[in-house]
């Protein structure tokens, strides 16, 4: 039962990257069908020993999505699905698990996805528009026909500073936690801004008819819901194109 579960899942996969509408659904059937059959602990194969972080525990903040491990569900296409307490080390790009006092990180592969909550960790191996390597774990938030948008982590680090004799302030130490946002083509991903006036610019081939959008429907990029209405407008506009690309990227990779 469980090499049938395996090699279907593994079929699932394949399907996945013809059809990308089978992408997020992917996860939730083949969790229903390995928990039906049984989880056990993660195989060896999967895991690599390591240290944890500590040169920022006098920060004021965490490096850790979450301080605390969640129950996780890690789908390994080539050898199953199981249940286990994670967290993500944003510092190191790297999912943590325990066994007993020795800790671990999930084998970085593009072939081993997980569900922490409501986030989707895939690793991915993208590029950026001007062919520079981008690999790392980002989270699906939208998934369509023609395009992705995924977000990543990532940390700001400010030092600590002594106190100023002119102001009489001080820095503390302290690690902030960011969301940014990236619209992702073919294994190319552009960063998707937070400020208007930067987000238009991205899309600058039909940056009037998105600020009338954006003005309209009080669009805010600091709002993922919002981020991606702004995108789907644009695929849109795209659309309606004398002779429409399938491409969202077509214009701004060739530009740069």
């Amino acid at each position: 039962m469980s090499i049938f579960l395996a090699h279907l899942s593994i079929l699932f996969c394949s399907l996945a990257y013809q059809n990308p509408n089978v992408m997020r659904k992917l996860l939730q059937i083949i969790i229903v069908l390995f928990t039906a059959s049984g989880m056990a602990q993660l195989p060896q194969e999967l895991l690599t020993a390591t240290e944890k972080t500590t040169v920022f525990d006098s920060y004021v903040g965490s490096i850790y999505s979450n301080d605390d491990y969640q129950g996780a569900t890690v789908v390994a296409e080539k050898t199953g699905t199981f249940k286990v307490p994670v967290r993500y080390n944003i510092f190191n790009d790297a999912i943590e698990c325990e066994d007993g006092s020795q800790l671990y990180e999930l084998a970085k592969t593009p072939t081993t996805h997980v569900r922490i909550g409501d986030d989707y960790f895939y690793y991915c191996k993208f590029k950026s528009e001007r062919g520079f390597n981008k690999e790392g774990y980002y989270v699906l938030v939208e998934l369509t026909d023609f395009y992705r948008v995924y977000k990543k982590y990532e940390l700001d680090v400010t030092e600590a500073k002594a106190m100023d004799a002119n102001t009489g302030a001080a820095q503390i130490a302290k690690i902030e936690t960011r969301e940014t946002y990236f619209l992702e083509e073919n294994g190319t991903i552009v960063e998707l801004p937070t400020n208007k006036k930067d987000l238009l610019a991205v899309f600058s081939d039909k940056e009037e008819a998105l600020k009338e959008y954006m003005k309209e429907e009080r669009i805010k990029p600091k709002k993922e819901e919002d981020l991606l209405k702004f995108v789907a407008k644009y695929n849109g506009l795209r659309n309606l194109d004398a002779n429409p690309t399938r491409s969202l990227l077509s214009n701004r990779v060739q530009n740069n």
